[in-house]
């Protein structure tokens, strides 16, 4: 077996033992109020010419790419996170990089030109995982009176789960869209889902929250 294979032989296991005992089976369920959050999706992280950056991101980058016109459409209010430019990074020598990466610079910092924000669209810079750490994320939701948080980005295991936990304990309900997050690692992605699901967070697939956001 691959590990992968091992890996979703284990959950299934889990999930039979969840079953049996009748916990986690729940869901959050929709609000009545939602906002679109798109975590990190900047070059650094979706363009593989970046140490950092990978192409397993472009599935994401596709559905974040449906979504966006139905939640405009509405009025669902999108956010974007990235990373700051004026952080300050590592220095290394040129001979740590490989030709074939380039080095941290603001373009890494830039949200990816396929699924931009508009003008007015609500940009968080954030230094932490979560994107309601030290930011005024909540607040912003509060003021707007949003209910649900519609989660897509990068990456699954640590900024994406950071935030729908976060969000939780806002009392927002977290929906993590499958197809719209991902990882550089494909066991710590689908661990991450089937570990948050129905104890921190709905995960749906993009088909059904284009159809919350349509009606």
């Amino acid at each position: 077996m691959t590990p992968l294979e091992h890996l979703r032989a284990a959950m299934a296991d889990v999930d039979a033992y969840y079953k049996k005992q009748g916990i986690f089976q729940g869901t959050f369920g929709f609000g009545q109020s939602a906002a679109l959050i798109v975590i990190d999706m900047a070059y650094g992280w979706t363009d593989p010419a970046y140490a950092g950056g990978s192409a397993r991101l472009d599935s994401a980058v596709a559905a974040i790419a449906q979504l966006l016109p139905a939640a405009r459409g509405r009025g669902v209010p999108v956010i974007y996170t990235t990373s700051p430019p004026w952080l300050p990074v590592a220095k290394k020598s040129a001979a740590d990089f490989s030709p074939n990466f380039r080095k941290w610079d603001e373009r890494a910092c830039q949200i990816d030109e396929r699924i931009k924000p508009l003008p007015g669209e609500y940009v968080i810079y954030k230094e932490y995982a979560s994107a309601f750490a030290g930011t005024a994320l909540a607040g912003h939701l509060m003021a707007a009176r949003i209910d649900t948080l519609l989660i897509t980005g990068c990456s699954t295991s640590a900024c994406v789960r950071a935030t729908a936990t976060d969000a939780k304990t806002y009392h927002l309900k977290p929906v993590i869209i499958r197809e719209g997050v991902q990882d550089r690692s494909e066991i710590c992605h689908e661990f991450t889902l089937f570990d948050i699901q129905a104890r921190f967070a709905d995960v749906v697939n993009v088909d059904e929250a284009l159809k919350y956001i349509r009606a």
